[in-house]
């Protein structure tokens, strides 16, 4: 998501009106001080555009990165529940026999393939 095109460093005012990423946080964040605050330092080129992003986003990763698990651990990963893997050329195959449509052409013998 873009931000103030005319800022192409941290340290220089932006501007805050039109700027898509303030008017999610008017529309979203109801921590309407901390809203307050990233808008007066954003004036004022006292944040950068990545720290105003995350406080959008919120939650833990929003902060830091040194909470991040080591890279090749699955630590902190959730699983993907079945019905949402469907869409991944491996979970295809699975999911397509899992429909209900699926066994009922298995029972019948009609095959698409």
């Amino acid at each position: 998501m873009y931000t103030d095109p005319k800022r192409i460093r941290a340290d220089i005012p932006g501007t805050v009106e039109g700027n898509p990423v303030f008017t999610y946080h008017d529309a979203f964040n109801r921590n309407t001080e901390e809203v307050a605050d990233l808008k007066t330092r954003y004036r004022e080129g006292r944040v950068g555009d990545v720290e105003v992003k995350r406080k959008l986003v919120g939650g833990p990763r929003a902060d830091a990165g040194a909470h991040a698990p080591a890279p090749g651990s699955n630590h902190g990963q959730a699983r993907i529940p079945p019905r949402l893997s469907c869409s991944t050329d491996r979970g295809a195959p699975v999911c397509w026999r899992r429909t209900p449509v699926a066994r009922v052409r298995e029972a019948m013998k009609i095959s698409l393939r």
